[in-house]
């Protein structure tokens, strides 16, 4: 049996009974695989958020905020990524801003590869102006590249400059390294 067919029948599984959504993705990296996929995710990632999106399908729009939030709180740091990362299509499908505080608790953590995926398309849409600032002031302070901030450049605004700045002088103030991504942001806003 292939991986693809490995996981079609575990998507099987959860489309039928949506409670097997935890059980499901604590197998899915044993059951389809792990590492890097062809698409540059990570296949345990990929098979994760495909179960979620089906969880969520399965108990319709009304019930998909509580799907997301449930296996979010039961799963461990690999799992609440594929949570994270499967956002974006859960939003195509309904969820809004019902995913706002599974994206807000990540960006609590201090778990860089969490504080990266929170900080994809679904934050960029749906995290309001100040907690999406925070959340790039985050990136800043963990080391995560603002790379993984999506629509930096649309969102950035005078406040995350103002923010960014007053980080940076604290920052050398401190006689500590200011991130070159922090540089970035303060030489496009000087621009």
């Amino acid at each position: 049996m292939t991986a693809e067919e490995r996981l079609a029948a575990l998507v099987e599984e959860v489309r039928h009974d949506p409670a097997a959504l935890p059980l499901a993705s604590a197998r899915a990296a044993r059951v389809v695989g792990r590492g890097p996929g062809l698409d540059g995710r990570r296949i345990e990632d990929v098979a994760r958020s495909r179960l979620l999106v089906t969880a969520c399908e399965a108990v319709g729009p009304d019930g998909a905020a509580d799907v997301v939030a449930a296996q979010y709180a039961v799963g461990d740091a690999d799992e609440r990524r594929a949570v994270l990362m499967a956002l974006p299509e859960l939003a195509d499908r309904g969820i809004g801003d019902g995913a706002v505080p599974v994206v807000l608790d990540a960006l609590r953590t201090n778990d860089t590869r969490l504080v990266a995926a929170a900080m994809g398309p679904y934050a960029a849409a749906h995290l309001p102006a100040d907690a999406w600032r925070h959340g790039v002031l985050k990136c800043l302070f963990t080391g995560v590249p603002l790379a993984a901030v999506a629509d930096l450049d649309v969102r950035r605004d005078a406040e995350l400059d103002r923010m960014v700045r007053a980080f940076a002088e604290e920052r050398e103030a401190a006689g500590r390294d200011v991130p070159a991504d922090a540089h970035r942001l303060l030489a496009a806003a000087d621009r």
